[in-house]
């Protein structure tokens, strides 16, 4: 009875890893994406640059080997931070900054609409 309650216990703990680990990967990609657009303009820059230098270089393809050193150190760079996010044990829900993500709203102010100085005075 002891082993099946371990063993349960195990891989709840697996499966919030790995939903944390998931969670972590798909936040920083979407800010890698849409907050750090100039970064990924320059990076795009640099790589074009270094592929018009090592074409006259190298005998290979130099587009595939500046494309694929780009797209892989991207997609190591957003697996290493939600790895070591997620071993830190640092949980999306514990962060402020992700109320976006799990469904949270700050409103600072209440909306008022175009109609509400006719009709909120109104008593019914």
């Amino acid at each position: 009875m002891e082993l099946s309650s371990r063993e349960g216990a195990g891989m709840s703990y697996m499966l919030v890893l790995m939903k944390s680990f998931s969670v972590w990967t798909f936040t920083l990609l979407v800010c890698l994406l849409v907050v750090g657009f100039p970064l990924v303009f320059l990076v795009a820059t640099v790589g074009v640059l270094a592929t018009v230098v090592l074409q006259s270089v190298l005998p290979m393809s130099a587009v595939l080997l500046v494309a694929s050193s780009l797209l892989g150190g991207t997609v190591l760079l957003v697996l290493s931070g939600a790895a070591t996010l997620t071993a830190k044990g640092i949980h999306p829900q514990e962060v402020s900054w992700l109320s976006w993500l799990h469904g949270e709203t700050n409103l600072i102010h209440k909306p008022m609409f175009a109609s509400c100085p006719l009709t909120c005075s109104l008593i019914q």
